[in-house]
């Protein structure tokens, strides 16, 4: 998507500075777990920590003792308390357990391993700086133990909210339309969280029907989140462009806690997070915004494409039509003029012209009004297409009939050509719009005759190819060149000039051709004739006589 990396950068750093500080933390400083469990404050002590500390303590003290048979120093023996609580730290979930590990070695320390031994009392002078020494490393150790660990988990967090951020991304860049972003999105925020999910898309400022989204154990809420009142909540978030629902001020009796999809002020749907009893943490917090950023800038990239391709089609139609208007001016000119003064002719000096004058005049006015006609009938039919309003009237027709109505209505210069028809078998049926098979056949007939010398030859060959009929009309004139071949069907195209400025050629008839045999299901291609010229190739489904007993 483009510029979506700075863009999506610039939103984040945003969203961080200055959403999340909007939203109640309820649990700063928690251990981050992404099922339901309730979330632990770093102060907070459980048996299982307690039970772990005991068991480490005692390891140690029996550890000591080994040591104190074996003759080590009292120095060795301080060691191994300090590595238990080292142990103790990185183990357990709360940094107390250091704290406490940390006094109850000293202690312990002194009861057993000091003079008097089973005492809290102790004869040497040195011992309360040694005491104090062993619990302020010890205590040292357990704190940056404990640090360690949070840096850890800080960096696991990061990797893990990287990695969501990067799949979101890669995801919603294949998505096609915003019902797969929806889709996307919600499934990643599911993976995330593992809580039900509701997306309302925004159109012209109205919320549209919700796509609700649940993990299977919580299937049953799939009805709850999408009752009115919570819909309420989603219309405040839509108008307001603030956050709604369960933690907040606003609607705080909601089931769910809705946010806007958004890029600045524009908002592209409103989302909605289950939160029951279990609140969002901080990091949790962090994440669903950046994936809810990541939605409302895929969103915007959509809505710019489909901008930007409803302006190409607008300024191609505008083209289209300018193109048309410059060509048909130019066009109707010359016939209008030429038929215009041929009267003119007749009427002032009628009686002065020789049959022969007045026989070739009658041609020329005859040739330029068919010109006008069959021009004026390749308008509407192209018209008639562009509009979506071309209804096939489907018969089955014989072809040699098809191609001899065809012929009859052919340039006037045919008679210069010579043009040939063969079938390679006796009947061939296709089920077609016999009024628009014609048209293809003039078309393409008289494109031969416009561009091929006189005496050129015109072959029409019709054959039966499974269930469709084939028909190539192949010339021997001048041919078509490679760099045409591509545009030859394209609509103003001409083969001799790029964009027609001359009479008899417009450039529709061609492309009106590719139009009625693609409407009938066929395919319609040129390719060059051996040794020279051309051969248009155009295919048809076939059709089966219906006897009816």
């Amino acid at each position: 998507m483009e510029g979506s990396g700075q863009n999506r950068d610039k939103l984040l750093k945003e969203v961080q500075n200055n959403d999340l500080d909007r939203y109640p933390d309820h649990a700063a400083g928690s251990h981050y777990r992404r099922n339901k469990e309730t979330v632990r404050t770093a102060w907070v002590l459980t048996l299982y920590d307690i039970g772990k500390s005991i068991l480490i303590i005692l390891l140690a003290t029996l550890l000591g003792f080994v040591f104190s048979k074996l003759g080590f120093t009292e120095a060795n023996i301080i060691t191994v308390y300090i590595l238990g609580v080292l142990i103790t730290s990185v183990v357990t979930t709360s940094w107390i357990c250091s704290l406490i590990s940390s006094i109850v070695s000293v202690l312990v320390f002194n009861f057993f391993f000091t003079v008097p031994r089973l005492t809290f009392i102790a004869y040497d002078k040195g011992y309360p700086v040694t005491f104090a020494i062993m619990f302020i490393a010890a205590l040292l150790t357990g704190s940056l133990a404990a640090k360690l660990k949070s840096h850890v988990k800080q960096s696991a967090q990061a990797v893990f909210r990287t990695k969501v951020l990067l799949e979101t991304n890669q995801l919603l860049q294949k998505a096609e339309s915003n019902g797969e972003i929806i889709n996307v999105t919600a499934s990643q925020i599911m993976k995330l969280l593992s809580r039900a999910v509701v997306i309302y898309s925004a159109n012209q400022g109205n919320l549209e029907d919700p796509y609700v989204f649940c993990p299977e154990e919580d299937a049953e809420q799939k009805e709850g989140i999408a009752a009115d009142n919570e819909r309420a909540a989603a219309e405040w978030v839509l108008k307001n462009n603030k956050h709604a629902g369960a933690t907040t001020g606003t609607l705080s009796c909601a089931k769910c806690l809705y946010l806007a999809i958004r890029v600045g002020e524009t908002v592209y749907g409103v989302v909605g997070i289950t939160i029951d009893d279990y609140p969002l943490d901080s990091f949790e917090n962090s994440v669903l915004l950046s994936i809810l950023g990541e939605c409302a800038l895929a969103m915007e990239n959509k809505k710019n494409a489909l901008e930007k391709e409803q302006a190409a089609v607008l300024a191609q139609n505008e083209q289209l039509r300018a193109n048309l208007l410059r060509s048909i001016s130019h066009d109707l000119r010359t016939p209008l003029t030429s038929i215009s003064g041929n009267a003119s002719n007749l009427i002032s000096n009628g009686e002065s012209f020789d049959e022969a004058t007045k026989e070739r005049i009658y041609t020329d006015i005859y040739d330029d009004s068919m010109w006008l006609i069959n021009l004026v009938e390749n308008l509407l039919a192209v018209t008639r297409i562009e509009e979506g309003k071309m209804n096939l009237r489907l018969s089955t027709e014989l072809m040699d009939e098809v191609i001899t109505e065809a012929l009859r209505h052919i340039n006037r210069k045919s008679v210069e050509h010579i043009i040939m028809v063969k079938s390679k078998e006796e009947f061939i049926l296709a089920k077609i719009d016999a009024r628009l098979i014609v048209q293809v056949i003039i078309n393409i007939v008289d494109n031969a005759i416009k561009y091929t010398p006189a005496g050129s030859h015109i072959l029409i060959t019709t054959e039966k190819r499974q269930n469709m009929v084939v028909m190539h009309i192949a010339d021997n004139g001048l041919g078509i060149s490679d760099d045409a071949k591509p545009r030859i069907f394209d609509m103003f195209y001409s083969g001799i000039n790029r964009i027609a400025d001359s009479r008899r050629s417009l450039g529709l008839g061609l492309s009106l051709c590719k139009s009625i045999v693609n409407a009938h299901g066929g395919e319609i291609s040129v390719q060059d004739n051996d040794p020279h010229g051309t051969i248009f190739t155009f295919t048809l489904p076939s059709g089966e006589v219906e006897i009816h007993e």
